[in-house]
């Protein structure tokens, strides 16, 4: 056999690699390019990098060149795909799979139990830009959709691994269940969002309408997020990936407590009276005595100020870290496709021992027994050690820096005050054992009907699994007599769902039938076991036995759902669409009267650049949409029955040992039902000039009703309460997300991404009677509404006509209903804790081998929105001059009567809150990454090298005083968390 001159050294499946011994001889090259959906895609332009040779797909996605050498770079492109280019490396066969660009009309959407191109969509979905934020330090996934979605309200995090708030289009309970659905791989998922690793994850939809989110029904009235895994790719050669990357973080704001000197001012401006003359109070009086006023524990034998200058914070914190490191591998041939991916993250957050460590491994494989049927598995698990505990933080900030946490002899001291006050130290010096593993698996089998064309039916297999262990002992608990602890908990829920799929064109007829039966069921079980009491803990939560009291509980629940769901997509010549939904769900939570409900939705659409009439050529794409659904919102377990709670009860005989007795508590509802959210969504889709803008917008009218609440009752009726639907909720808003093209030429690249939301939300109707003022709720007015006292400065020294109960130093409170007295009909509205806007911008900038992005995150609470209390004030006690306090507090005193915040000798009649402004725009992402090209890349076959530095919440811009204006607590108090900035630098390989 002679292969002219050419050598042949490499044979493997389908893939030839030959070495040439000439440089003008030609190798050719072919292959296959599909879309996300393996589909042949034509028209796509195939070129090798730095030269005129190129080709272009057919219809059936195949194109062949002639490349001068073997190993050359071939650039894929096509309208409506993310460019790529691969190095053929001496293989004459090159198959791709082309990725649709983000907000593309060709890009295929996870709409629920399926998929749907972009174009052909009815309803509210949008897809969030994971890619934008691949390279930045969030080991939650969570973290890469704060403020990338409009409509969908993601919080920030202060602890290491956790999961953020998360919320789509407001609040649509009052007491029900606010979480969103989160929907893995086809299958509902309920465990922690800090179990799945970020690099498995491909894509991410968000369906945020009632029309769209009916088709889960009962438990998508708060929305829903799709997050569907990666997996390999048929007919591809084994794709090897490995990234690692590693960050510091430190608080993003200068919060610390006083120093010793601060502190000692601040001893001194308490005692004014005594510490400065009359009548003004600003010369010092040089007779005060600072050490009587001093705490006995912060002075020496002599009754001399101890010396010290301890830093509590200092030592309570350090500069926090994330290690992260991934590798996967994936491929596939004609009949099996596969992902095998491991990663390890280790994370440190500011205040020590705030740990995070994560394992976890992903196994994703499909294949194909023959060409009708498809089996496979997506599959991780994630082991999660949150070992250690930290200090009190509160506490840390209250110690006073006279005083240290050891003592000569590097002894923890348990009470440094001398007091009830225990040194927050003494919850970091323990024995902690906290894991947390998770189990996920869909087991899934697709039969594609040979006999019935369109005809397709999916199982999904899905299981959770999670098991926690949390050990603890300490030597200084239960009045430094000793505490232990073991509490273990296992939580397991499967799915199955049985799915079948009718899709068919019939000439310009194409339709899409869903019919769904599917079931879950849910159990946990937990025990704990504790001991106070100990002669020694030297084998500390190993041997509880060792304690002198002993306790032991347990716990245990289970629950089902069943549910049917029949959709049908309807679109005819490609231009007018209908959906149409209905789902019924039954939970074991309800009572026998209402167990089922019923969840309709229909929606439409209409593409006008379809239309023969409508002649813009600037417009290339324009669709409307409209759709009003049903969703649902289940109660919690057994609020529907009678509720039986234990406490002690009896004491039998004269000095007899209490005995423990069971009463009902909560009457039982036997027509407890679903809250039910009814939504109209009018939508709008677009691409305009030629491609450089698109977007979409949105504006959404939903009412809830039958709201899920706890009524009290008459205690002579025996019981305290039931939990009954009463009142309903409104929520209105508009969303707006633009995606433009700025610049786009051969060596430069710009785009950026637009989003706008604005969300307001209003109590319609509670009980009949009214308001409930003692449950902060009002007709006309948000759930987060502020009521309270409205103040006007602070009364000053000398100050005439200061009012009973008050005094300088205290607020000057607002007489609103003008009577001439400080009652609580004083009270007002002063406005609400919801923001009035939320808006972003991501920039992205490509320049030859260097890519620049940053994003900009920004929430603005207008008039009297985003209000948060931010009040501190201090009275003369001894907690208050025996505790330390943040620094930048402005305290008022007479030689600081600009002071914001109160400080008095008595307390007053009333000491209300300070509600502020908490508006903010963060400079939230930017991050840095350079392609490294070169021989030494191509003859060691990597596909892609690049490193990259990013930073997170680099600045924020606010009025705002505090931790941070995002953070919940986030005010100058002494119970908040910083918000991190981190650095990060990493390194990508592919080969």
């Amino acid at each position: 056999m002679t292969l002219n001159r050419k050598t042949l050294v490499e044979i493997t499946h389908k893939h030839f690699a030959w070495t040439s011994e000439k440089n003008n001889q030609t190798v050719p090259i072919s292959g296959k390019v599909t879309d996300d959906t393996n589909q042949p895609l034509p028209g796509v332009s195939v070129t090798i990098k730095g030269t005129k040779i190129g080709a272009q797909t057919g219809l059936d996605g195949r194109y062949s060149l002639n490349a001068p050498n073997a190993n050359v770079t071939l650039v894929f492109s096509s309208i409506g795909f993310s460019s790529q280019e691969v190095l053929s490396n001496g293989l004459i066969i090159v198959n791709v799979q082309m990725k649709a660009k983000a907000n593309s009309l060709n890009e295929v959407v996870v709409v629920g139990y399926g998929t749907q191109k972009r174009a052909l969509v009815t309803g509210a979905v949008a897809s969030a830009n994971i890619d934008a934020f691949r390279d930045v330090p969030n080991t939650n996934i969570a973290q890469s959709l704060q403020g990338t979605v409009p409509g969908l309200n993601v919080g920030p995090v202060t602890f290491a691994g956790s999961t953020p708030s998360i919320s789509i289009r407001g609040l649509n309970t009052i007491s029900g269940n606010r979480s969103v659905l989160i929907i893995l791989d086809g299958i509902q998922y309920n465990n922690s969002l800090s179990s799945i690793n970020p690099d498995d994850i491909a894509s991410i939809d968000v369906l945020k309408d009632a029309s769209s989110t009916a088709v889960y029904g009962a438990q998508a009235a708060n929305g829903v997020i799709l997050i569907t895994s990666r997996k390999g790719r048929d007919n591809s050669k084994p794709r090897i990936n490995f990234s690692t990357s590693y960050a510091t973080s430190t608080p993003s704001g200068n919060i610390r407590p006083m120093n010793r000197q601060e502190y000692l001012d601040h001893v001194r401006n308490l005692y004014y009276t005594s510490a400065y003359l009359a009548p003004d109070y600003t010369t010092p009086n040089p007779a005060f005595n600072l050490a009587s006023k001093i705490d006995a524990s912060e002075k020496d034998a002599s009754g001399n100020i101890l010396p010290n200058n301890f830093n509590w914070y200092d030592a309570a914190t350090k500069t926090g870290y994330v290690n992260d490191n991934q590798l996967s591998i994936s491929g596939g041939g004609n009949k099996v496709n596969y992902l095998i991916s491991g990663g390890l993250t280790n994370q440190a957050g500011f205040i020590i021992n705030d740990l995070f460590k994560r394992k976890n491994i992903r196994i994703n494989v499909e294949t194909k027994p023959a060409d009708w049927l498809t089996v496979g598995v997506q599959s991780f698990g994630s082991f999660v050690n949150n070992d250690g505990a930290e200090p009190n933080l509160s506490l840390i900030l209250n110690q006073a820096p006279l005083l240290t946490p050891y003592n000569a002899n590097g002894d923890l001291v348990p009470y440094p005050f001398n007091t009830l006050d225990p040194n927050p130290f003494a919850t970091y010096d323990v024995s902690d054992y906290e894991r947390h593993n998770y189990l996920f698996a869909n087991i899934y089998t697709e039969i594609n009907f040979p006999f019935l064309k369109g005809l397709k039916y999916r199982m999904n297999f899905g299981n959770n699994a999670r098991t926690d262990e949390h050990y603890q002992a300490s030597k200084y608990g239960a009045g430094l007599t000793g505490n232990a602890y073991k509490y273990n908990e296992q939580y397991y829920d499967y799915t199955i769902d049985n799915i079948l799929t009718y899709n068919r064109t019939f000439k310009k007829h194409g339709v899409t039938a869903t019919l769904l039966y599917g079931a879950v069921k849910r159990k946990d079980e937990s025990t704990n076991a504790s001991a106070t009491g100990f002669p020694r803990l030297t084998l500390g939560y190993n041997s509880l036995q060792q304690g002198t009291n002993q306790f032991t509980n347990s716990n245990a629940y289970s629950e089902a759902l069943n549910y049917q769901m029949l959709r049908l997509n309807y679109n005819y010549s490609g231009k007018y669409l209908l959906t149409a939904t209905a789902r019924r769900d039954g939970f074991s939570g309800f009572a026998a009267n209402n167990k089922y409900a019923v969840f309709p939705s229909v929606s439409t659409g209409w593409i006008l650049t379809e239309e023969p009439f409508f002649k813009m050529s600037w417009v290339n794409f324009l669709k409307l949409r409209a759709g009003y659904g049903v969703s649902g919102n289940q109660t919690s377990r057994y609020s529907s029955l009678d509720q039986v709670f234990t406490q002690p009860a009896y004491v039998f005989g004269n000095g007899g040992t209490t005995q423990q007795g069971q009463f009902v508590s909560t009457l039982s509802n036997p027509n407890l039902k679903w809250e039910k959210t009814y939504e109209v969504d009018l939508g709008l889709d677009f691409t305009l000039l030629k491609g450089r803008l698109s977007g979409s917008f949105d504006y959404y009218n939903r009412h809830t009703k039958d709201l899920l609440f706890s009524v009290q009752i008459p205690n002579i009726t025996g019981f305290g309460s039931i939990n009954t639907n009463v009142g309903e909720v409104g929520n209105k808003g508009v969303e707006l997300s633009l995606n433009s093209t700025n610049i786009d030429t051969k060596e430069f690249k710009w785009s950026s991404t637009f989003s706008f939301s604005r969300n307001v939300n209003k109590i319609i109707s509670l009980l009949g009677t009214g308001d409930l003022i003692a449950s902060n709720l009002f007709i006309g007015h948000p759930i987060n509404t502020i009521y309270d006292y409205k103040t006007n400065g602070i009364y000053q020294i000398g100050e005439q006509n200061i009012p009973a109960g008050y005094s300088p130093g205290t607020y000057r409170i607002v007489d609103t209903n003008g009577d001439g007295k400080i009652t609580v009909a004083d009270r007002v509205i002063q406005g609400s804790g919801d923001p009035a806007f939320r808006f972003s911008v991501l920039n992205n900038f490509q320049y030859k081998n260097f890519t620049f992005s940053f994003f900009v995150n920004s929430i603005q609470g207008g008039v009297n929105g985003y209000l948060g209390g931010n009040a501190q004030s201090l009275a003369l006690n001894d907690n208050s001059v025996r505790w330390n306090y943040i620094s930048s507090v402005n305290f008022w005193s007479p030689i600081n009567p600009n002071g914001e915040y109160p400080m008095f000798m008595v307390g007053p009649t009333v000491n209300p809150n300070v509600y502020r402004n908490r508006s903010f725009v963060r400079l939230q992402d930017v991050t840095l990454s350079y392609k490294i090209t070169g021989n030494f890349v191509r003859k060691l076959a990597i596909q892609n090298l690049s490193v990259f530095l990013s930073g997170k919440n680099l600045k924020t811009w606010t009025n705002w005083e505090g931790w941070d204006p995002e953070i919940d607590n986030g005010g100058l108090t002494i119970g908040g968390r910083p918000l991190l900035k981190s650095y990060s630098l990493g390194l990508n390989v592919t080969f």
